[in-house]
């Protein structure tokens, strides 16, 4: 996720201080890793360094001085261009669960061993995010389910290297 264009996005409703991005950017979008206020402030300070954003004002209280920042034009078209560009698909050809599986091969360790602990593993996350899903509201169910269907497929290839193993044993170690 691009943290900063994230934060463009959310300036586009209006001006707001760090916190209050940080604590937008958390409800929407961080619940299972929210900002730290130093991400925050970093990313501010590159956006304001790169034009896309503005100090708004400034205001004085019991600590430091609290900045409202506001997307520029160009903050505006680099959102626009963002959200146009579609994300690369993650092919996952470098999976280490596959390199642990011809590991276990090639040690000569059994290999469906590997599979069941991260089937298990699979499972356990799929129950959690079920509950999660079933106790969230509209957001957190449609995250949660693009999360479940990864995990499907996860578990699809789980079962067919599994009916497989044989023969990539034999060519593995060949």
């Amino acid at each position: 996720m691009s943290i900063g264009h994230t934060l463009l996005g959310l300036l586009e409703t209006g001006p707001r201080h760090g916190y209050d991005l940080k604590r937008a950017f958390d409800e929407k979008f961080g619940h299972d890793k929210p900002l730290h206020y130093g991400q925050v402030y970093s990313t501010m300070s590159r956006l304001l360094k790169n034009g896309l954003v503005e100090v708004d004002g400034i205001e004085a209280g019991e600590g430091p001085e609290r900045k409202r920042y506001a997307i520029t034009d160009a903050g505006v078209t680099d959102v626009v261009q963002w959200l146009a560009t579609p994300e690369k698909p993650e092919p996952y050809l470098q999976s280490t669960l596959y390199t642990k599986v011809v590991l276990a091969l090639l040690t000569g360790r059994d290999a469906h061993d590997v599979m069941d602990v991260q089937r298990a593993e699979h499972l356990r996350l799929m129950r959690s995010l079920t509950e999660r899903k079933r106790k969230g509201d509209f957001a957190d169910q449609l995250i949660c389910d693009h999360a479940l269907f990864h995990l499907e497929a996860d578990l699809r290839w789980l079962e067919l290297a599994t009916a497989r193993l044989g023969k990539l044993a034999k060519e593995v170690n060949g």
